[in-house]
């Protein structure tokens, strides 16, 4: 029998990344190396073939996922499950943030105090090692998972994980201020973040650089320059500034509709230049780069928005 216990505690995630599920009966046999308490995303990649990465998305499985260090907010627990919302995800499904379920054993509680320290280590790399005092390999993470910086040293910067005192490579890791991550990027910025992933595979829900899907490539890439976005194309596609289509500009959100433009949104991407996008498509293809003049996209195109700034509006 499913015992339900409210709560409203804050917790941050534990692992490297935490799947948000639809249901706590969501996960099928082959997603389980996803919920163990030390979960590795290469392993769950490693045994799902592409039709079982279609049904995540297909059967509504999965709704999003987080990194590292990430907070959420507890609203009850459903057996070894929580029931959270993610307030740094905004979401029309929940106005608190993205709503799902992730196994407890994958949060932990936190001092506030403790982790809100002054500078933040964020990766800059796709991914990088996280290690204890003697040097070892804990996790691996994910391109920007942010922690608090306890000290910095000339090969590695120490920081505070969910589960204690860690370290990265200097080399991986940018240490900002709280004043550095109000600064923004522009178009341009966002566009050189993003080609760096060209080739990785799409994955349905992902918000990590193992796998990214469409709206989750489009919410991190903005992330890195501090700009806050909606986790999903429908709602990127009702915020921001509305751009016309014969006025874009590099950096640009695209939308695209089914019914040649007419129908529900279904895919963002990112306008490149010279009639280009940058994006990640759907289950079995990458992140790629590619002219719209004759594919599907051409036809699907409905709306552009814009999130960021020239630099000089925000100096």
């Amino acid at each position: 029998m499913t015992q339900t216990k409210e709560n409203k505690e804050k917790r941050v995630v534990r692992v490297p990344v935490a799947t948000l599920w639809t249901a706590p009966d969501s996960p099928r046999a082959v997603d389980q190396t996803s919920l163990t308490a030390s979960p590795s995303m290469r392993d769950w990649l490693k045994v799902l073939n592409d039709d079982q990465k279609r049904g995540l998305c297909d059967e509504n499985l999965v709704q999003s996922q987080l990194l590292l260090g990430e907070e959420v907010w507890v609203e009850e627990w459903v057996d070894d499950w929580a029931k959270v919302v993610v307030p740094s995800q905004p979401s029309k499904k929940d106005k608190r943030g993205y709503p799902g379920y992730i196994p407890g054993s994958q949060l932990v509680e936190i001092r506030e105090d403790e982790w809100k320290a002054n500078k933040q280590a964020v990766v800059h790399k796709k991914q990088a090692w996280l290690y204890n005092g003697a040097e070892e390999p804990l996790m691996e993470v994910s391109y920007l998972t942010s922690l608090p910086v306890l000290e910095e040293k000339d090969r590695f910067v120490k920081v505070l994980s969910p589960d204690g005192a860690a370290y990265f490579v200097s080399e991986d890791v940018a240490v900002q201020t709280k004043e550095e991550t109000t600064a923004k990027g522009n178009g341009e910025d966002l566009i050189r973040s993003g080609e760096a992933f060209v080739g990785l595979p799409y994955f349905w829900g992902g918000m990590s650089a193992f796998g990214y899907d469409c709206s989750g490539f489009a919410y991190n890439m903005h992330k890195a320059f501090h700009y806050e976005i909606p986790r999903d194309a429908t709602d990127q596609a009702k915020s921001g500034k509305d751009v016309p289509l014969d006025d874009l500009q590099v950096g640009d959100l695209l939308f695209f509709a089914y019914e040649e433009g007419k129908g529900s949104i279904h895919h963002v991407g990112f306008y490149y230049g010279d009639n280009k996008m940058l994006h990640s498509p759907n289950v079995g293809k990458s992140i790629e780069i590619i002219d719209l003049e004759g594919t599907v996209y051409e036809k699907e195109l409905c709306v552009a928005r814009r999130y960021w700034s020239e630099m000089e509006e925000t100096s």
